[in-house]
């Protein structure tokens, strides 16, 4: 990742997006396309370009989401936001950067050209309109409003899930995975996905700022419906281990080593 910021031609750029990028976080999508292609035997290596592109997509819409006329955050993974560091301009050009690299990164490196083009379509489709910029205005449009359980559900399987699906389903194209696998993996991704939504909204009610590395409370600063709030802290938790252990089953149902997807499933627990 950090080799590919040496492509930009201005050095400011280039440090906004490092800045952004290098700041830390879970590497959560990236692991997930790296453990996925190695659960099927492809070289962890030939995953790299498209593990780097997904993160890459991700940072950049976390500085989107931090913007003033999105959620307006100060705080992200432990450091001062983008916008706050930098300037605003600058953040989202920064975001801008990162998301149109992620392309390059995707369809790079030595596989299969049709492998390739499915990386990058798997990656446009997820980040784009049909999934995590759609997520991101259902989000901005429920703010001060009531959200029921179905809209609250299809919100998150967009902003936060389709991603996550999506480095799922890059590492089986790395791997060539057959399409009842894919099928599975699917539901692994779908489950964990919502899982980690709802493991968030607890976390933003129940730890401080410190601990979260980032602005706690923002859901309720920013008045929206959240799994806490439909269903209480209680039946939020409820809610997490159902997700858990579809995700967990899921696996079950895969011929492959699953031992690092299964270890990442156990963050929900």
């Amino acid at each position: 990742m950090d080799a590919e910021l040496r492509a930009s031609h201005d050095a400011r750029l280039a440090n906004a997006m490092a800045y952004s990028l290098d700041a830390g976080g879970k590497r959560l999508r990236p692991l997930l396309v790296l453990a996925t292609a190695a659960a099927f035997g492809a070289p962890v290596v030939a995953a790299y370009p498209a593990a780097a592109a997904i993160e890459f997509v991700h940072t950049y819409s976390l500085i989107h989401d931090d913007l003033p006329a999105m959620d307006n955050a100060d705080l992200r993974r432990g450091r001062a936001t983008s916008h706050v560091q930098f300037d605003e301009a600058t953040a989202i050009l920064a975001g801008d950067a990162l998301l149109t690299d992620a392309f390059r990164l995707a369809s790079s490196g030595s596989l299969p050209a049709a492998t390739r083009l499915a990386l990058v379509n798997e990656l446009a489709t997820a980040a784009g309109s049909p999934g995590m910029v759609a997520g991101q205005m259902m989000d901005m449009e429920g703010s001060h409003r009531d959200l029921d359980a179905a809209a609250l559900s299809a919100l998150h399987r967009h902003k936060t899930g389709a991603l996550l699906r999506a480095a799922v389903a890059m590492g089986a194209a790395v791997a060539g995975v057959d399409q009842a696998d894919r099928v599975q993996l699917d539901a692994f991704a779908a489950a964990f996905g919502l899982g980690f939504q709802i493991k968030d909204d607890i976390e933003d009610v129940t730890e401080t700022a410190a601990q979260l590395g980032k602005s706690n409370s923002q859901d309720a600063a920013n008045a929206k419906t959240t799994y806490v709030t439909l269903y209480g802290l209680t039946g939020a938790r409820q809610q997490l281990r159902a997700q858990y252990e579809q995700a967990r089953s899921a696996l079950t149902k895969l011929d492959a080593d699953t031992s690092v997807l299964a270890a990442i499933a156990d963050y929900l627990a």
